[in-house]
């Protein structure tokens, strides 16, 4: 879920989320070598919004919240930009990394939740977690609201389609649109869409849980984007998802929130002010998806992971997979 302010996301693991949620853990007792403290970046100029809860309202003052959204959300694009923020270079000569800080983000990142159940809600809170990642096809479909635009819808399908075809190389995923019995649907809902969607989540996933369907539906303006991942029963493999994008966003924070809260779903749950360049941090110095974040997405579906491991069983693999992704990226 896109936090405080910003463009990051987070995976909110429904109906196994019981069993996540009590395995404590902290980043010392992880088997991975130390890593050095981050190159300096540019530092936070603006502070994160407070929260606005989502009351229920008539469809003309509906429509005028998701006017003012537009307009709050084109400003935050601008600030970001304004700082140089949400980069799109993917990451240079100015963001160097090693092999042991891949591995490293990559267990920080790939085997710890972000979010924890509380109360019948979510609280920010890193958790650590076991592998888990996709083993089935996926079936990607891409919804619209009704008050989505024309040319966004075709703007929004082309950057989606493109992004998931990038993401089956890097992961040897298959990863196929349809409009039929997807198993990984895109929301892209505006402010009136998404409030009057319980119906059509409830048929997506009929056994969601109260606090999910909150999480979706009262969607707090702070909160930017966001991707649920399910799996069954205690199976540590995922079988739907759904991300969801707010179509007020101006097009960077849109395509922002399609390269996360996708990548996001794919495994890669948590996210770390260690990583970088990655938009796996919750800094926006990057808006779209990077090197060291398709190295991630590698490290995950690499046949020698396993889904179910722990932090303790992945993190020497791990070490290993990125010795070779940073060897072969310097020949």
């Amino acid at each position: 879920m896109g936090r405080k302010g910003n463009i990051a996301g987070t995976v909110l693991r429904g109906l196994g989320l019981a069993a996540l949620v009590g395995l404590m853990g902290c980043e010392q007792s992880l088997p991975v070598d130390p890593m050095p403290a981050p190159p300096s970046r540019p530092d936070r100029l603006f502070e994160p919004m407070p929260a606005m809860p989502a009351p229920i309202l008539a469809p003309d003052q509906v429509d005028a919240d998701s006017a003012a959204l537009r307009i709050h959300y084109q400003r935050l694009q601008n600030d970001l930009l304004a700082q140089g923020l949400l980069r799109t270079d993917g990451g240079g000569p100015d963001t160097p990394f090693t092999d042991t800080m891949l591995a490293r983000n990559f267990v920080r990142i790939a085997l710890f939740d972000e979010y924890v159940a509380d109360g019948g809600g979510f609280r920010a809170q890193p958790t650590i977690s076991n592998l888990r990642r996709w083993e089935r096809p996926i079936r990607m479909d891409i919804t619209f609201g009704d008050s989505i635009p024309e040319a966004q819808r075709v703007a929004d399908t082309d950057s989606v389609r493109a992004y998931a075809d990038r993401l089956a190389r890097l992961t040897g995923l298959s990863i196929t649109p349809t409009s039929n019995n997807a198993n990984f649907n895109v929301l892209i809902l505006n402010e009136n869409d998404r409030r009057g969607y319980e119906a059509q989540l409830r048929a997506l996933v009929p056994n969601m849980d109260a606090s999910t369907m909150r999480a979706i539906i009262d969607l707090p303006r702070d909160t930017l984007c966001l991707v649920v991942a399910f799996s069954e029963g205690g199976d540590a493999s995922y079988s739907r998802a759904i991300a969801l994008i707010r179509g007020e966003h101006p097009d960077l924070m849109r395509l922002a929130c399609i390269h996360e809260e996708i990548a996001q779903g794919l495994g890669l749950a948590n996210d770390s002010p260690q990583a970088r360049p990655s938009i796996f941090n919750d800094d926006e110095e990057f808006g779209l998806l990077t090197t060291h974040d398709e190295m991630l997405l590698k490290m995950l579906y690499d046949p020698r992971l396993k889904n179910g491991m722990t932090a303790a069983e992945a993190a020497p693999i791990a070490r290993v997979i990125a010795r070779e992704l940073m060897a072969e990226g310097a020949s």
